[in-house]
């Protein structure tokens, strides 16, 4: 049930094709690019064509609005800026895709921080000290003490062969059973057990006391809001975005040597070859609205990764950014497998298949895959960010011998 302000930029007025931004009567034929999808991946590329290349770019996008996922909006009972497909929170450790965010519009410092409702308490997450102390009554006061603890609670494994016994292995089992076991089947509908050990390798568990969400240098958001950013991102005259536009409708007419970004779900670029469909979940969105409340819950984020309830998460977008309203809107979480493709499944049936996917692609000429969709992977948006740059590096400019980035990769799953 959203309520989109007429306020919210980037956005169509309804559903029929509509021009966001370039002159109608311009044929697809006329543009030298043609990026699929304005989500991170798409509108960073489709930038760099136009201003380093001087390339005229269309990006086609068949939802109403820019910004992918990261698409936020003003809420037009409540006037709350709250995102469309979730709460995205960013941070990063690398400078350079640092560097390039802060060049569009206004950022602000931002340290997320999350709790879990776990056996009527309100836990850290991920856990650190205070979290082992509450659940399991250990008294631990040092990171010695911690780390002896994580030491002897933690399973060893002589060869790790799936999600369960990963999570045992950071963890142990009582903070698996009681954090992790039940909300990784709310998220995926398989238990850790039927899950790649990828899935839950990069769980964090803290040993200290620091109840930040994340660790990395770099946790800020847009102050305006993330399509704002997208907003200042796209604003060039080479580049011209229709929304509510169906590439596939348009592909016949794209002339031969025009270069083709694609950043949709590979399977669905594909989807003459009579292969079967990647597995995907998906979330809803279940949104209340609360008139002259104050607030609903003491954090942005409340994990619930029991079984008592189907939700995953409450989401209450008001704390984001210290927003002063009388009002609250809150969003509960649930995943499906119907729905916009949100997290690849990664098992031994989707990766087997993906390979055949990914053979295909790599035959398309002048067609270029690039972001989570189209690679069937789970992107951070720092990651997607930094992977479009260091793409369109390796596969669009002349320079040789380009380094590619090394830092750590920082899960934000749970």
């Amino acid at each position: 049930d959203h309520k989109i302000s007429k306020d919210s930029p980037g956005t169509a007025p309804g559903s029929e094709p509509w021009i966001y931004q370039g002159k109608p009567g311009v044929k697809v034929e006329d543009y030298d690019v043609v990026v699929v999808g304005c989500g991170l991946s798409g509108a960073l590329i489709a930038r760099r064509f136009a201003v380093e290349q001087k390339k005229k770019v269309l990006i086609v996008e068949k939802r109403n609005h820019i910004g992918g996922n990261c698409y936020d909006y003003i809420d037009e009972e409540t006037g709350i800026l709250m995102n469309m497909y979730g709460a995205h929170l960013f941070h990063t450790n690398s400078q350079r895709v640092y560097d390039y965010v802060m060049q569009f519009g206004k950022w602000t410092r931002w340290e997320h921080q999350v709790v879990g409702l776990i056996d009527n308490q309100f836990c850290p997450i991920p856990p650190n000290i205070t979290t082992v102390n509450m659940l399991c009554d250990a008294g631990i006061k040092t990171v010695e003490e911690m780390d002896k603890w994580l030491d002897k609670t933690q399973i060893k494994y002589d060869e790790i062969k799936n999600g369960e016994q990963m999570a045992k292995s950071r963890v142990g089992p009582v903070l698996y059973e009681k954090i992790f076991k039940h909300y990784t089947y709310k998220q995926w509908k398989k238990y850790p057990e039927d899950l790649d050990k990828s899935v839950l390798a990069r769980i964090p568990c803290r040993n200290n006391f620091d109840t930040r969400y994340f660790g990395d240098k770099y946790q800020i958001l847009p102050t305006d809001g993330y399509t704002k950013f997208f907003v200042e991102l796209l604003k060039h005259e080479l580049i011209d975005v229709h929304l509510n536009t169906d590439f596939f409708k348009l592909k016949s007419s794209i002339k031969k040597g025009t270069t083709v970004v694609y950043t949709g779900p590979v399977d669905y670029y594909f989807a003459d070859k009579g292969f079967e469909k990647l597995e995907y979940r998906s979330i809803n969105f279940h949104i209340e609205r609360y008139m002259n409340y104050g607030f609903y819950q003491p954090n942005s984020v409340v994990n619930y990764p029991g079984k008592e309830v189907d939700f995953t998460r409450i989401v209450e977008y008001k704390h984001f950014l210290n927003q002063q309203t009388p009002h609250t809107v809150i969003v509960k979480e649930t995943t499906t497998d119907k729905g916009d493709p949100y997290y690849p499944v990664l098992n031994e049936r989707n990766m087997g298949l993906f390979k055949k996917y990914k053979e295909l692609a790599d035959q398309e000429k002048d067609v270029y895959f690039v972001g989570r969709l189209a690679n069937y992977k789970y992107f951070n948006m720092d990651q997607a960010i930094l992977n479009a740059l260091e793409y369109f590096d390796e596969h669009f400019t002349n320079k040789e011998g380009l380094q590619k980035e090394k830092y750590e990769f920082v899960s934000d799953s749970i």
